[in-house]
């Protein structure tokens, strides 16, 4: 089997997923794009190879590839998605799918007139604590699956200058305009993934409390969405988006009618196994508190990758896909990309409507698409100049401070 060729679009985020790629057999990374000229040079020297860089991505998909890994701007990975979808190229896309509901259902329509693979490129269920998880719920000890949890918890320091200038280094950056519950892959596909339910509806409430930054631009005061969410199994999810409370950590818990599993935050990979008394399977404990193994035998390139080995792991899954010509599983499948983005985006606006709760539409249906096919209301600005027609906010009026606006624009000049 011949090569297949690679390219990444988004020098920052996308090397990182080429570097995972390029120790892989089967495939080759043959061309970067990015609009930033400084970024594209800084990635191209993370990949340590000599290939075309590109700032037209008209251009850039016309090198012969098989695949694009599409690692820009958060919101915005969905026109260059259907471009690729229109040559049949495959994508790798990082979450979320969409940013927009409208956009979930051009995503689709493009997508099944298309050869294309597509597999969200989202790394936490393949964290060695969430691996184990799944182990345990497909060996069935827990019985019925009732209720999980998932939180991605990251604080950032107050003081730090380096994350402005690296993450949020213009005011109109998407990062200064993102709800809680927009960032949700990193808490909710891991329990799809354990689990195997699929989101049906959601409803959500914020936690305003605006962070402790001395110098912001940032418009969103709350410091977290708890978002809670019916499956179609009947199961609920309680999950954040990006949240920033407490410490921090990713913690997941999986609740069934005979037992639970979760990791333990701040003590590695260890996960702690709980049965209740009357219902402790044969050759078990009652209590199991242990650190799992990965059991890969490319468990040397895993321990060397980023996210807790979900890099690597997920470059491997989506050159699978690729050599054996199939779509990746849920919820890596581009139907589960779009119900997560459309929980993200639904939760959003259950916040912003006095926690009503919505119903996740089932975007296999046409009728459904119908319904949202022109639903483009955004938090975010637009790299084209278009702006934002709905708060980021639970609280539409927030602002930062004078003195924090002036801090921002202080560290940028220098």
């Amino acid at each position: 089997m011949k090569k297949a060729k690679i390219g990444i679009f988004g020098a920052s985020r996308g090397t990182d997923i080429g570097k995972n790629l390029m120790l892989l057999d089967g495939c080759e990374v043959v061309a970067l794009c990015d609009f930033n000229k400084e970024r594209a040079q800084e990635g191209l020297q993370k990949l340590g190879i000599d290939i075309p860089v590109f700032e037209s991505f008209d251009e850039f998909i016309e090198q012969g590839l098989d695949a694009v890994v599409i690692a820009n701007y958060f919101h915005e990975h969905t026109p260059f998605a259907i471009k690729c979808f229109e040559k049949n190229i495959h994508v790798l896309c990082e979450c979320i799918s969409n940013g927009t509901m409208a956009e979930g259902v051009e995503l689709l329509r493009a997508y099944e007139k298309s050869d294309s693979i597509f597999m969200l490129a989202e790394n936490y269920p393949q964290m060695k604590f969430n691996r184990e998880m799944k182990k345990i719920c497909d060996v069935g000890t827990l019985g019925k699956v009732l209720y999980a949890e998932g939180e991605y918890n990251h604080p950032a320091s107050p003081t730090g200058t380096d994350f402005i200038k690296d993450y949020v280094y213009f005011p109109e950056h998407w990062r200064n305009h993102l709800p809680r519950t927009y960032y949700i892959t990193h808490s909710l596909a891991p329990l799809m993934w354990i689990t195997g339910a699929t989101p049906k509806r959601v409803s959500a409430m914020p936690v305003f409390e605006p962070m402790a930054e001395a110098a912001t631009v940032r418009l969103v005061g709350d410091s977290a969405a708890v978002v809670t969410i019916l499956n179609d199994d009947e199961s609920v999810f309680r999950v954040t988006g990006c949240a920033a409370f407490g410490a921090h950590h990713n913690a997941y818990r999986i609740c069934g009618k005979n037992g639970q599993v979760n990791n333990i935050p701040g003590l590695g990979q260890s996960v702690m196994l709980r049965y209740n008394e009357w219902s402790v399977p044969e050759g078990m404990e009652e209590i199991n508190h242990y650190d799992p193994g990965w059991n890969d035998e490319d468990e040397e390139l895993i321990e060397g990758s980023d996210h807790g080995g979900g890099d690597y792991l997920v470059a491997r899954m989506f050159l699978d896909c690729i050599k054996d010509n199939k779509q990746p599983e849920h919820p890596y499948d581009i139907y589960s990309a779009v119900t997560m983005a459309s929980v993200a985006i639904l939760a959003h606006r259950s916040i912003l409507n006095n926690n009503q709760p919505y119903d996740i539409p089932d975007f296999h249906n046409e009728e459904c698409r119908k319904e949202y096919e022109n639903d483009r209301l955004t938090p975010f600005y637009g790299t084209d100049g278009s702006k934002p027609d709905i708060p980021c906010c639970s609280k539409p009026d927030y602002k930062p401070t004078d003195e924090q606006i002036k801090g921002y624009f202080d560290i940028l000049k220098n």
